[in-house]
């Protein structure tokens, strides 16, 4: 958006005063992230820029942190606890919070305005109180400490990014296209699968893309339902900052970095191709 000619003088220093600050939030939430990468290379076991580093010594860069990564025992223990349950929680979450979707989309679906809000509660409340409640009721039905129990927690944190992703998507679905499929003899499941999945896919996609962030990146549910034979890779990483200042976990936050604008990369694309679908242009 460019600044028209006949501003006043008010809407022209509005104008740049807006760039401004919209550059410095920006470059609050982003020089952390910035900062952790360049760290991770460092030679030494400090957290901080060495002089060495800031002279841009060769020497002064190392890719031993890394290498720590992936030969420790208890940081490839944490990884392969994550990516198991990760894929389990998101497999769930995609189907249930899919079929939610669908079904709250029904306008005859009573009530479905407070369904939809107590699905999505897992996004409101805050996550302490859900870890304190999941401790509570998984304790008493013997899935406290296990690989299911924290399995089933991540997934109804993801639940509410699939219903929302999945919802926006059947926003501009044309209902007709069920009802011809009806007509033609098709049943509801086959319906689903080869009129409304394929349209719906890209939402489908993206939320199953943000449970897994989710999944992957928390910690506070892990601590409370989990055991340490479910120590995942964020569980490690607190257990490092803790316990025993490492480095090592610079190193792996700047792959959860990078993995994280992968997928949000995917995110975005798929979007794009969401709207394309539906006939709308990509903003």
């Amino acid at each position: 958006m460019e600044l028209p000619p006949y501003a006043t003088t008010g809407q022209k220093v509005w104008f740049y005063t807006f760039r401004v600050l919209c550059g410095l939030i920006f470059f609050f939430l982003i020089a952390p992230i910035l900062t952790i990468i360049p760290l991770s290379f460092n030679a030494e076991n400090f957290f901080t820029f060495t002089p060495g580093m800031l002279a841009f010594e060769a020497d002064a860069y190392s890719l031993k942190h890394y290498e720590d990564f992936f030969t420790n025992s208890q940081w490839q223990t944490a990884l392969k606890n994550s990516v198991q349950i990760a894929p389990a929680a998101t497999l769930l979450s995609v189907g249930l919070g899919t079929l939610a979707a669908v079904g709250l989309s029904q306008s005859h679906v009573p009530a479905r305005r407070a369904i939809m809000a107590i699905l999505i509660s897992p996004m409101i409340v805050p996550l302490i109180i859900s870890a304190a409640g999941m401790y509570f009721f998984y304790s008493r039905i013997g899935l406290q400490g296990t690989y299911l129990g924290v399995v089933l927690a991540h997934a109804a944190l993801g639940i509410p990014f699939v219903i929302i992703t999945v919802t926006a998507t059947l926003v501009g679905f044309d209902n007709s296209l069920t009802r011809a499929s009806a007509n033609l003899g098709a049943g509801p499941v086959r319906t689903f699968f080869k009129v409304q999945m394929p349209l719906i896919l890209p939402g489908v996609i993206s939320g199953g893309l943000f449970a897994f962030i989710t999944s992957f990146d928390e910690v506070v549910v892990v601590l409370f339902v989990g055991s340490a034979g479910q120590k995942t890779l964020p569980w490690q990483m607190f257990i490092g900052l803790r316990e025993q200042i490492s480095p090592t976990i610079l190193a792996v936050a700047t792959i959860l970095v990078i993995i994280s604008i992968a997928l949000l990369t995917t995110v975005e694309l798929l979007r794009r191709r969401s709207e394309r679908l539906r006939g709308l242009s990509p903003t």
